[in-house]
């Protein structure tokens, strides 16, 4: 999965949000790593929709702009939910060996 789309349902794991508050959402979580473009962020919901890890929960118009809601499926739930195991994982295989390297004694290396 790309960083971009963990992040993007990360932000809506604590529930339904729109667009914009997805963006500063996915910013803060990412601790500013992932920085959605507007453009970018809304081809990416198109797309977890039609996978249907992510669907359309309410629409309103606001400044007579449609403001869309979007929320995690039960399946982009348990997507999310797997992919965050999966890079615990990965991290683990390297803090694991980090912690019984054998160091150089000092004036070896």
């Amino acid at each position: 999965m790309r960083q971009a789309t963990y992040f993007i349902l990360a932000a809506l794991h604590s529930g339904p949000r729109h667009g914009y508050a997805i963006i500063k959402q996915a910013d803060e979580l990412s601790q500013g790593r992932v920085r959605l473009a507007t453009g970018t962020l809304y081809t990416a919901l198109d797309r977890l929709t039609g996978e249907g890890l992510v669907q359309v929960v309410n629409e309103e118009v606001v400044n007579g702009r449609a403001r869309r809601y979007y929320d995690l499926t039960p399946d982009g739930r348990a997507a999310l939910h797997a992919e965050a195991a999966h890079l615990a994982a990965a991290a683990r295989v390297v803090t694991d060996r980090m912690s019984t390297a054998v160091r150089p004694a000092a004036g070896l290396a």
